[in-house]
């Protein structure tokens, strides 16, 4: 962090001091994340969260109006998807589809599946750990492609469940 010794008038001797505002302000048009100013025996310190980088107004409005979609996707979603079960990524790794790249994949959009069935491949550590299915029912979306990185909890497909 770096100190400005003197005040803001321009000679070191002059005791002006800095409002809240004012460096606030500082902070903000500078983008820094972290500012301290001490005059008169008064120190003020401004720590941000972040430092966004200036995106032009217009730009603003639509990464706002894109993320707020993102978090509310629409009704008919939320309808199709209220039946669907996910199947989850049990652990942190790689995303496979086949057992090898020039095989046929486990499964794809639409099949039937039974519960207990292979549905891809998760390699972790060196490591080829099957995904099986927990309901029997049919894939109604694959969510990840092949060959992707995967989190643990990340939904990889979605089924719907036959009775």
């Amino acid at each position: 962090m770096a100190r400005r010794k003197g005040s803001r008038g321009g000679e070191a001797g002059t005791q002006a001091s800095w409002s809240v505002e004012e460096v606030v302000e500082l902070a903000t048009r500078h983008n820094l994340a972290e500012l301290e100013v001490e005059s008169g025996g008064t120190r003020i310190r401004v720590v941000r969260e972040h430092a966004p980088t200036a995106a032009p107004p217009a730009q603003r409005a639509e990464l706002v109006a894109a993320r707020d979609i993102e978090r509310h996707p629409a009704t008919e979603d939320l309808a199709a998807t209220a039946n669907l079960v996910p199947v989850e990524a049990p652990m942190v790794g790689t995303f496979y589809r086949a057992s090898t790249p020039d095989a046929a994949p486990f499964v794809t959009e639409g099949d039937i599946i039974k519960e207990d069935q292979v549905l891809c491949i998760i390699e972790a550590m060196k490591l080829m750990n099957e995904i099986e299915a927990k309901v029997a029912g049919r894939i109604a979306k694959i969510l990840v492609e092949n060959g992707q990185p995967v989190e643990y909890g990340q939904p990889l497909f979605l089924v719907e469940p036959h009775p």
